[in-house]
């Protein structure tokens, strides 16, 4: 397979950089969804927290390299091409993933910043983005647990799309990001 994409796949960096920002995201939501089954203080909740925070700014750093990737690449044409409306839909759809995958470890970052407390990356402790502030804290928080209810719904639409896709429609749209080539 060739790591660069073509007018008719997308290359082995693409598509090993999609799935594992799928494992990553979805392994985000995990954390943070377990976290809750287990009491305040826990060491387990404390690490769970930790690894939600590592690996969402992990998902930052991935979708730099993978913005590059799209600006620097060709994108595999669609066969048979899909009406208009679809092609604008997808490209809403795609943006507003990328938005979130951009803007939710920011959210988070600057949580943790204006809450004062450490801003751990594997080893490493990240700067705040801002000083300490109940104010910054309480609404970037409401707005990163929103922007994660919003992440359920736009993951959810994508995997339906590609699977209606795949199934209904019969074209390339899921076998030019499949790993073998489906």
């Amino acid at each position: 397979m060739n790591w660069r994409n073509s007018t008719t796949r997308y290359g082995a960096l693409s598509i090993g950089l999609h799935w594992l920002m799928l494992l990553l995201v979805a392994a985000v939501y995990v954390c943070i969804e377990a976290h809750e089954r287990f009491p305040k203080g826990s060491a387990m909740r404390a690490d769970l927290k930790t690894w939600h925070f590592m690996l969402g700014l992990a998902v930052l750093a991935l979708v730099a390299i993978r913005v590059v990737v799209i600006v620097a690449s060709a994108t595999p044409r669609i066969e048979p091409a899909p009406p208009r409306w679809q092609q604008v839909l997808a490209r809403l759809t795609h943006g507003a993933l990328y938005g979130l995958m951009i803007a939710m470890p920011l959210l988070g970052w600057l949580v943790l910043s204006a809450e004062g407390k450490a801003i751990p990356f594997f080893g490493l402790q990240l700067p705040a983005l801002v000083a300490p502030s109940e104010t910054i804290a309480s609404w970037a928080e409401e707005l990163h647990e929103v922007g994660g209810t919003v992440g359920y719904v736009l993951i959810g639409l994508h995997a339906a799309a590609a699977l209606f896709h795949h199934h209904v429609l019969r074209d390339n749209t899921l076998r030019r990001m499949w790993p073998a080539g489906g």
